[in-house]
């Protein structure tokens, strides 16, 4: 049986407060002081949905045939910006997870794709974020959203991210969800030096109403 929590969803973004938290809020979260945090409006066995609040984030874009590659060229200037790469000089904390949204869209294999890298910036920089001072990376704010998640372990690459992604619209299809389509969020919550237990996750944005298989009455 199908149920829509539109409600829980509307009670939690008119109560929710400042999202970004204490690490020891979440137990996949371990490598930095302070991680993203959300209200957790379903579970299935398949996927979560999340509730994240607006927050301001650090971000740059990138193009490139292929997601190692743009992927690092784009960790690197933001990596830049957090340790000084802004008016001031000044150290930026990291947070997790980084962010990255990636294009949907079929292509040719010489087509390069789009990619948006973000760093979530600490509480300390959220009102007044140093600049940067290189031109390709920006300050952002991202809205607050719905997101329909899959977690996956191990190491995050164009064909995991792929397959990941592919698993979760089916499982989204399935049920009748109704998600934003031509992208999705690739979220990682490791430092590139951690060889085991990594995190990643998945998201697509919730439209309409999120769905949840579920067993309550």
């Amino acid at each position: 049986r199908m149920y829509l929590y539109g409600l829980v969803g509307v009670l939690l973004v008119l109560t929710a407060e400042a999202r970004i938290g204490n690490s020891t809020d979440l137990d996949f979260c371990t490598e930095t002081k302070e991680c993203l945090l959300f209200d957790l409006i379903c579970k299935t066995d398949k996927y979560e949905v999340r509730r994240y609040d607006t927050e301001k984030w650090v971000t740059t874009e990138e193009t490139s045939l292929f997601m190692e590659l743009a992927s690092m060229r784009a960790f690197k200037r933001l990596f830049k910006y957090i340790t000084g790469a802004n008016e001031g000089g000044k150290k930026v904390e990291m947070t997790a997870p980084v962010l990255m949204e990636i294009q949907d869209v079929e292509k040719r294999f010489w087509e390069p794709s789009y990619y948006t890298m973000s760093f979530l910036l600490p509480t300390e920089h959220q009102k007044n974020p140093p600049e940067p001072t290189d031109s390709k990376v920006k300050i952002r704010e991202i809205p607050g959203m719905t997101v329909y998640v899959q977690s996956y372990g191990g190491w995050m690459t164009s064909m995991s991210d792929k397959k990941e992604a592919k698993t979760l619209s089916l499982a989204l299809d399935s049920v009748g969800a109704k998600y934003r389509k031509g992208f999705h969020y690739a979220t990682g919550y490791n430092s590139p030096m951690t060889l085991f237990n990594r995190h990643n996750e998945v998201w697509y944005a919730v439209e309409d109403e999120p769905v949840c298989p579920s067993s309550l009455s």
